[in-house]
């Protein structure tokens, strides 16, 4: 692997995004419209269209004359290994992969693969699966989350991007303000040892959240968290998969396989990093006690983070995640994905409006560029009607699900905003 100098991921002076689209809800076009803003100059790379949003493309990173420093990949998963190796032949060594695929649904040969292409193209890259990175100060936001973070000093990386639109939302309209964030998705390539060691030189970088599934490398994060601590920076931690279904939920998610929380606990005691129970907690939000009438819980979700923290959360409130039956072929925590419209939420409570599993189901959202609240919000308080069964609503965020959650109050369905 390449010298790891990060500073390209914070602060380009040219990003090229390849995938880059013109059509509404798709991850390119989300990305397009989240660099409006950026201080530097957008490389649309797309094979069909003259432009997007009237920018002016190329069919390939090859086509383009001058340097790229940022590479961000947002096309389908056959297609990122033959891109990287473009990335190698114009000398590019700092890539964002986006793209899913890869070993969180098992698809182990194909990240084997991206990862024998950047380790010989010299080629640093975050994810695969991942939600890109921001850095306010420059107006960098290769995310899709639908607001954009305020200026401050809370640096924030995280195994679930999703989290980040959640986040990035609350900041929005509050006291919370960062000097930049960071989705590590999968981890095939950099992890959080590398960009705590890139916070802890930060100037303007006073915390470092974490929210951690699992760690590669536990010697190489408690030397980093050290550094940072030495160098006056301070470092929370929220760790997913504390109870079993906690640990599924993130196995499922970035394909992490989450070790035992005592062993995590351990590690944080020697690196100086302070624990978190929540969200909430670590972000200094207000915390809201869940009022329930069953026992055995549903939980759908467009966030594989935040499902794996629910499902904690359940845990240590005596909530069971029961077991949907065979024939449903559905997984709980479902997981409907980042890219879930309001219909995909729909299809999800109908799946299991007739069934008995369970007496109370969890629906959760968070505010990415191609989330519907206020139609998702619609279709709950539907479902509502039709269910014996009580129905609870985490809209994570402030401003984006404002309205969606007065939807949901008026038809009196418990609506919580944080986790």
């Amino acid at each position: 692997m390449t010298n790891k100098n990060l500073n390209n991921f914070l602060n380009p002076k040219s990003i090229a995004i390849i995938g880059a689209s013109n059509t509404e809800g798709k991850v390119g076009n989300s990305l397009m419209k989240n660099l409006k803003e950026f201080k530097g100059k957008v490389i649309p790379v797309n094979i069909h269209d003259k432009k997007v949003l009237g920018v002016k493309t190329y069919k390939s990173i090859l086509e383009y004359k001058d340097k790229i420093d940022l590479v961000v990949i947002a096309t389908p998963k056959e297609t990122v290994n033959s891109i990287l190796e473009e990335c190698g032949k114009k000398g590019i060594a700092s890539v964002i992969i986006i793209t899913s695929g890869f070993s969180e649904v098992k698809n182990y040969d194909l990240e084997e693969q991206i990862i024998k292409t950047a380790k010989k193209c010299n080629i640093n890259f975050l994810g695969p699966n991942c939600f890109g990175v921001a850095n306010p100060y420059i107006n960098l936001d290769t995310t899709f989350a639908n607001k954009t973070a305020k200026k401050g000093n809370i640096a924030f990386i995280s195994q679930s991007g999703a989290l980040w639109s959640y986040i990035s939302d609350v900041s929005s309209s509050d006291h919370i303000a960062f000097s930049g964030f960071v989705s590590l998705g999968n981890m095939a390539g950099l992890d959080f040892s590398d960009f705590i060691e890139y916070f802890s030189k930060d100037k303007t970088t006073k915390k470092i959240i974490l929210y951690i599934e699992k760690l590669r490398d536990g010697k190489k994060f408690i030397n980093a968290c050290r550094k940072a601590t030495k160098a006056g920076k301070e470092i929370i931690a929220i760790k997913a998969g504390k109870s079993e279904k906690g640990k599924e939920a993130a196995i499922s998610h970035t394909g992490s396989l989450a070790t035992d929380y005592e062993i995590y606990k351990g590690a944080f005691k020697q690196a100086g990093v302070k624990l978190a129970e929540s969200f909430s907690e670590a972000f200094n939000l207000k915390h809201e006690t869940l009022k329930v009438k069953g026992k055995k819980v549903f939980i759908i979700t467009n966030a594989g983070g935040a499902g794996a923290l629910m499902a904690d959360f359940c845990d240590e409130n005596g909530l069971t995640l029961v077991e949907p039956p065979e024939k449903l072929k559905l997984q709980n925590p479902l997981d409907i994905l980042g890219t879930a419209k309001a219909e995909d939420y729909e299809k999800a409570l109908s799946s299991v409006a007739n069934e008995n599993f369970y007496d109370l189901i969890i629906v959760i959202l968070t505010p990415q560029k191609m989330a519907q609240p206020e139609e998702t919000a619609e279709a709950i308080v539907k479902f509502s009607k039709q269910t014996k069964k009580q129905v609870i609503a985490y809209f994570l965020g402030e401003d984006s699900v404002k309205n969606a959650k007065k939807i949901l109050q008026d038809s009196k369905i418990q609506v919580y905003e944080n986790i």
